[in-house]
């Protein structure tokens, strides 16, 4: 599909019914770059581009909040070069892209144990994060060194601390209180949960802020995932009946 026609199917959109928060399981990096002969850095180099890509997009069309998974805890078990190689992208894509979210008003957030990355790269977010933190259009945050499990753990933790400590009354527990003490408080829920290349599994990813989500999996590899089948997918969300649990608003049984 060409430019124009992206465009065109953007004007389809209802901007009404954008979705609040988008979140999207970059997958297939490695798989792109088996098909082309290429090692698996030249993948995740290519995927780095499609993550460009897609934020202007999100931004352009005015999503409120784009969650995109881009290391999770069990990552840290790949061969060491690649793990270093994934660090060293993450590093030139901030530098490469500060001066674009402060121009955007895109504000960089991060969820997961950040405190496992290299100091390099925590500082490097450390300082995006400072630049953008008065960016009101957009939050862009980066699922690093994340799992929704450790997240659910870290959430426990906090709140059996509170309690102890008196400062938290267990029957006054709600959903809304342990939504609080998550990596993503003060964000709203996903709408729309998309996994590229083909894999049809949640890969502990945002367990607790996906229960109501659309889902979408796609074979396309994140490095072949474009703006064009960003909005296709957009446009498809926009049709489905969200119900909550609830009686359908359209008369379907």
């Amino acid at each position: 599909m060409n430019s124009s026609s992206s465009a065109s199917m953007q004007n389809e959109l209802d901007p009404d019914r954008m979705p609040k928060h988008v979140a999207i399981i970059m997958d297939g990096n490695g798989r792109w770059a088996k098909k082309r002969l290429l090692n698996r850095i030249n993948g995740h180099e290519k995927g780095a581009e499609t993550v460009r890509t897609i934020v202007r997009t999100a931004r352009k069309l005015d999503i409120a909040v784009l969650t995109l998974y881009a290391f999770s805890t069990e990552n840290w078990q790949r061969p060491q070069p690649e793990v270093s190689g994934l660090m060293l992208l993450l590093r030139r894509f901030l530098e490469a892209e500060r001066q674009t979210l402060v121009d955007n008003g895109i504000r960089l957030n991060t969820i997961g144990q950040t405190d496992r990355l290299p100091q390099a790269v925590r500082d490097k977010l450390a300082a995006v994060m400072t630049d953008t933190a008065a960016n009101t259009r957009m939050v862009l945050n980066l699922a690093l060194s994340y799992g929704a499990r450790a997240e659910i753990v870290d959430m426990v933790r906090q709140m059996a601390t509170a309690a102890s400590q008196g400062t938290l009354d267990p029957a006054s527990v709600t959903a809304e209180t342990v939504a609080g003490h998550l990596y993503t408080r003060g964000m709203p829920d996903v709408d729309l949960l998309i996994r590229t290349s083909g894999e049809m599994r949640l890969s502990n990813f945002l367990l607790w802020q996906i229960a109501y989500s659309e889902l979408c999996f796609t074979p396309t590899l994140w490095p072949d995932f474009g703006e064009a089948e960003f909005v296709r997918i957009l446009k498809d969300y926009q049709s489905r009946d969200r119900r909550f649990g609830r009686v359908p608003s359209t008369g379907r049984p």
